[in-house]
C-alpha cells in the first residue's frame, strides 16, 4: 500500500537544517578549544590522558564512581598490582 504524500514546509525544513549546521559548527569550534586547552596543559607538564580520565570521573555519579573504585581495587588485589 502506497503512503500518502506528506506536505512539508521547505522554509521550515531549511530553517531546521541551517540551525543544525550552525550548532555543528559551534560544536567543532568548542572541540578545537578543548584541544587547545589540553595542548596547553600538556605543555605545562600535565598528563592529558589523566586529565581526560579525571573529567570522565567528575561526570560520574558518586555512588557509581565508588563502585568502580572498589571493583578496580578488587581486581588489582587479584593480580597483585
Amino acid at each position: 500500500m502506497a503512503k500518502a504524500p506528506v506536505s512539508i514546509s521547505a522554509e521550515q525544513l531549511n530553517s531546521f537544517i541551517a540551525r543544525i549546521e550552525r550548532l555543528n559548527e559551534e560544536m567543532e569550534n568548542i572541540r578545537n578549544d578543548v584541544k587547545d586547552v589540553l595542548t596547553e596543559a600538556k605543555m605545562a607538564g600535565f598528563d592529558v590522558a589523566i586529565i581526560r580520565q579525571i573529567l570522565r570521573l567528575k561526570k560520574m555519579d558518586e555512588e557509581k564512581r565508588q563502585e568502580q573504585d572498589a571493583l578496580l581495587e578488587t581486581y588489582r588485589d587479584a593480580v597483585n598490582i
